[in-house]
């Protein structure tokens, strides 16, 4: 892996303790390539004790991130082996465009990107892995799926649950092979009961932990043909219950 790789693999990776010692700005990037190389010659400004001991920092910081690089390429590794990709608990910010690269001659049927700090699924995800049949991106910072969803026509299950999702994601909904989505713990308010019953495979749909509407909970709970798993809704002080 060059270093401009190796880099972009670092921006994906977040562990709090590199981020407490040092935010890498740009001049520590070249410094801890300088490190790397043994090159400080190039750069007249690095040749101070002060600016070596930056430059080594980095390095160490680098080193520490690149922990989590090797945690993820050995991932892919495995996912050549059985085509189900976990990247599970790698510390991951976003997915990094070299896993792409390492996935091309796999077919994946499986992928894990529970409990790590992703905040968006970028297009190129779904676009590249489109026979995946199982989806878990639990415990995250999502809150919005990509249209690009739709090219997943074999997705059979789906996890979105602890993540930042106030509606129930609408492409999802439109999959044809999808029969399981487990959404709870969300701040969804409000879900689409027509499209719902619409879909033609949904099976199952977990939205327990979530601030349902009462106009939605009580149309989710009257649904006979998908089993729907609610919490008991609390009744607000407000609600008239005489009405």
């Amino acid at each position: 892996m060059h270093f401009n790789s190796f880099l972009q693999f670092l921006n994906s990776v977040y562990i709090e303790e590199v981020e407490s010692a040092t935010r890498t700005n740009n001049r520590e990037r070249i410094a801890a390539r300088m490190v790397f190389n043994g090159d400080f010659e190039e750069d007249s400004n690095l040749n101070t004790d002060s600016n070596r001991r930056q430059a080594m920092r980095t390095a160490r910081c680098v080193k520490m991130l690149g922990k989590g690089v090797v945690k993820v390429v050995h991932r892919c590794d495995a996912a050549k082996e059985n085509n189900e990709l976990d990247l599970s608990d790698c510390q991951l910010m976003q997915m990094p465009d070299a896993i792409y690269h390492l996935m091309r001659n796999t077919t994946l049927v499986s992928c894990s990107l529970a409990d790590n700090v992703i905040s968006k699924i970028p297009p190129k995800f779904p676009l590249s892995f489109t026979l995946l049949t199982e989806l878990n991106m639990s415990n995250n910072r999502i809150s919005v799926l990509p249209q690009e969803m739709s090219a997943c026509t074999q997705l059979e299950s789906v996890n979105i649950s602890t993540n930042s999702f106030v509606v129930l994601p609408p492409v999802l909904l439109n999959l044809p092979a999808l029969a399981h989505i487990n959404a709870n713990k969300n701040f969804i308010a409000d879900v689409d009961v027509e499209a719902l019953l619409s879909s033609g495979s949904i099976e199952q749909v977990n939205l327990e932990e979530n601030p349902l509407s009462p106009t939605s909970h009580n149309q989710l709970n009257d649904i006979q043909n998908i089993r729907i798993t609610l919490s008991v809704r609390q009744t607000e002080e407000w609600e008239d219950l005489s009405i």
